[in-house]
């Protein structure tokens, strides 16, 4: 019994801590850090945990706290339990925080102002992602009060050692100017430091804050040109379209386009020793300027990048800034990205057809990749149908027929809106290539016959636009599309060879088929549908005027010939002559006809056709309503209405009717070009080149700045004459390479000396060094070093108080 009751006493703790580990992990699931109960913690609870002196429940609290933010549920009652917890030396438990007040601190900034002085205090930190952090969380905290304390600490962190406190230097610039605008003269002088920054991603996010907070200060970008051209490839995507943009927008306003005619040389004579003959001829060639070729050279290896948003803001840079030698290059790779997803491709292609409205030769050879796919959704098919009308006038004839025939296939299938843009499409390939558009005709009129209705309308309409443009030559289409009226059931296509045989009956008076068709059209006129009906009584009209004006201009001449010879014919037989005619008599019966019909609207088109041609020796009036010139229908390119938009910008892609006439926020036309004699002076961009081309002076001449230590003792080594000393140095270390052997001989030879030597010599020998240092440095120091020495001590003294700090 002692043994089982001992057992007992060991069981009651371990069975205690396994409710304890159960209740917890219970807590913890209802707590939820994401988890799928949707329970959450009793508010007392989780301010002790925000209270504890725990970094373990602490940090618990915290995450949760931050699960919570990102569930949109309220946290802000943990403010004060929160914000208390900035000074932690726990770096998580910073970061945690941190994250917090970037979401509450503008809900209450009289609590967030207490945390402002643990977070300067953090910028002193010897951890440089602390400082980072510290900096990146002053900035967004959004409390204007502190604007020149942010400031501040961007000022501090510009001149910061690491690379990583910098480049949140930059990004803290633009939410500065947001929170106070007049810190902008200081923000300025931080932003032109960090565009000279060495590190490229330092750079990158100096140039999205000039972007933001001053665009039109190219003055600061003079100096930095070829340090940004040089970084451009190493930076990460993001910073890649910033300088491209900006590079692109500096560009266009620092270099002016010149051209110049291309000079061909023929030879006058014979022989060698004649003088050669230079002819201009009329082909212009742009000339680059060095520095603009500097930077679309430094473009080309971006073409490889596996962003498609690089891979367009460098064919935007070769469209408006270089040759067609530059875009030449560009096209392959944007072809390339119509392999990506649908949304990738869209703006591919939209990229490429407002490329193609320049350049539309460029893309013949990539023909077969604008070839419409069975599983292309809309926006897709349309671009692609878009982009083979604009290469159709320059490819060669066997791929015109394979176009044709790509879009004769579409034109026969089932969906409706692919029917209308293939036939569009057609028309607009005609319209392009007057020299091939009578195969279009061909494609366009074999259709006429079929079956399908939406078919046959989208073809005569197409037809009567082409027709329009050139009546001429077109005399036999019209008899033709005549001929198939028997075969034509649509209403819509019958109404348009109607209004083709009227409108184009003068053309051709001694083949004038007009008179024939109106009698066929006549004897089933009740049969027709209202459209039919309407261009009947339209074509009767034209027809009966169009007699009225031939025998009006017969019968002056007649009446004078008459009286001359004394038997002048009374006027009342000459409209009983015109009443019999035939014309006369089939313009009566179509009246008739319709003067009877159901239609409102057909029976007073009657009326007014009637009324205008009831005096037949006053037709003028008649004429002009009747028989006046139509305008001319053209049917540009769709995208023809995003010509004037910036590629690779998302106003493109949407279009004007969606983005509005002025564009999405955001959104910057493209400048002019700068004209000759307004440019900046090109020596600007060749007093500083980020550093690396500095031509360094004397160190005396040299105040104010930091010089690198190799450099110093370059400098010292040409002061004090010792040139040939260092390279006989250099000279007989390299003559001779030294084995293992020669080493531990030299070594052993070393410690012997080192041995017999006694203490007065080295006493001397120390005070000859020192004396000789002395002196040199007495000479050599300038006021850099001291600046470098001041600069050391305040960071031991940093970083004492931060170890303090941490004790």
């Amino acid at each position: 019994m002692e043994s089982v009751s001992r057992i007992a006493s060991m069981m009651d703790p371990a069975r205690d801590l396994t409710v304890e580990a159960a209740q917890a992990l219970g807590l913890a699931k209802g707590l939820g850090g994401g988890g799928s109960s949707g329970r959450t913690i009793p508010f007392a609870k989780l301010k002790a945990l925000l209270d504890s002196r725990s970094d373990r429940d602490l940090l618990d609290g915290l995450r949760k706290v931050v699960s919570m933010i990102y569930q949109n549920k309220p946290c802000l009652p943990y403010f004060s339990s929160v914000v208390k917890n900035v000074a932690n030396p726990n770096l998580e438990i910073k970061k945690l925080v941190y994250i917090y007040l970037l979401h509450y601190a503008e809900a209450d900034p009289d609590l967030a102002l207490l945390s402002v002085n643990a977070i300067q205090k953090s910028l002193s930190d010897q951890n440089p992602q602390v400082r980072a952090l510290a900096l990146r969380t002053m900035s967004g905290m959004r409390v204007p009060v502190i604007s020149q304390i942010v400031s501040l600490a961007i000022k501090r962190g510009v001149g910061d050692m690491s690379p990583h406190v910098r480049k949140a230097a930059a990004l803290a610039i633009p939410k500065c100017y947001n929170l106070d605008p007049n810190t902008l003269p200081q923000l300025l002088d931080y932003l032109s430091t960090l565009l000279g920054d060495r590190q490229y991603f330092v750079v990158g996010p100096a140039v999205q804050a000039f972007l933001e907070i001053c665009p039109d200060r190219i003055d600061l970008i003079h100096k930095h040109y070829k340090s940004l051209v040089k970084k451009l490839v190493d930076m990460d995507e993001w910073s890649q379209l910033a300088t491209l943009r900006l590079l692109l927008f500096y560009c266009r306003r620092c270099f002016p386009q010149r051209t110049r005619r291309v000079t061909k040389v023929n030879k006058k004579g014979f022989y060698d020793d004649e003088p050669d003959e230079t002819v201009e001829t009329n082909e212009v060639v742009q000339i680059l300027d060095p520095d603009l070729e500097l930077f679309l050279n430094a473009c080309k290896p971006l073409l490889r990048s596996r962003s498609s948003a690089v891979v367009a803001s460098v064919t935007s840079c070769f469209l408006y800034l270089g040759t067609s030698e530059y875009l030449q290059e560009a096209v392959g790779p944007l072809v390339g990205l119509m392999r990506g997803p649908p949304e990738v491709e869209e703006v591919a292609l939209c990229n490429i057809v407002l490329v193609s409205l320049s350049a539309p030769d460029l893309f013949v050879p990539y023909a077969s990749h604008f070839f419409i796919r069975a599983h292309d959704p809309p926006q897709i098919w349309r671009l692609k149908i878009e982009l083979l009308t604009l290469i159709f006038p320059h490819a060669a004839l066997h791929l015109k027929s394979i176009i044709l025939s790509e879009l004769e296939h579409f034109s026969h299938g089932s969906d409706i809106e692919l029917i209308r843009e293939s036939v569009r499409a057609i028309g607009r390939c005609a319209q392009s290539d007057p020299i091939n558009a009578h195969q279009c005709f061909r494609v366009l009129l074999n259709q006429i016959s079929s079956f399908d209705n939406i078919l046959v309308s989208e073809v005569l309409t197409v037809v009567r636009h082409l027709i329009q443009q050139e009546p001429a030559s077109h005399r036999k289409t019209v008899v033709r599309l005549a001929r198939n009226l028997d075969r034509t059931s649509s209403p819509e296509a019958r109404a348009t060879i109607i209004w083709l045989v009227g409108e184009f009956a003068s053309l051709d008076p001694e083949n004038n088929i007009a008179p024939d068709v109106l009698r066929i059209l006549a004897k089933g006129f009740a049969d027709e549908s209202e459209p039919a009906k309407q261009q009947i009584v339209l074509l009767a009209a034209k027809v009966y005027l169009l007699f009225l004006q031939r025998e009006g201009a017969t019968s002056p001449d007649k009446n004078n010939d008459a009286r001359k010879m004394g038997d002048i014919e009374d006027e009342s037989s000459r409209n009983s002559t015109l009443v019999d005619h035939p014309i006369s008599k089939l313009w009566n019966y179509v009246q008739l006809l319709a003067r009877y019909d159901v239609s409102y609207d057909l029976r007073d088109r009657a009326r007014l056709f009637k009324a205008l041609l009831a005096n037949p020796q006053s037709t003028q009036l008649a004429a002009l309503l009747l028989l006046a010139p139509k305008p001319v229908p053209h049917s540009p390119s769709p995208s023809e209405s995003r010509k004037g938009l910036v590629l690779g910008s998302t106003t493109l892609v949407l279009g004007k009717d969606v983005a509005g006439i002025l564009g999405l926020p955001g959104y910057r036309e493209l400048p002019d070009w700068v004209e000759a004699g307004h440019e900046p002076d090109p020596k600007l961009r060749d007093a500083v080149d980020g550093g690396e081309k500095e031509e360094y002076v004397s160190l005396g001449a040299r105040k104010g700045t930091t010089v690198a230590a190799s450099r110093r003792l370059d400098e010292a080594v040409k002061e004090q004459g010792l040139e040939k000393v260092v390279a006989a140095g250099s000279t007989k270390a390299h003559s001779k390479q030294r084995t293992l052997d020669d080493w531990l001989a030299e070594s052993g030879e070393e410690e012997e000396e080192t041995e017999t030597e006694t203490e007065e010599e080295t006493d001397s020998e120390e005070i000859e060094e020192e004396e000789s240092e002395d002196a040199e440095t007495g000479e050599e120091e300038s006021e850099e070093e001291e600046e470098e020495e001041e600069e050391e001590e305040e960071e031991e003294t940093a970083m004492r108080q931060g170890l303090m700090s941490k004790a």
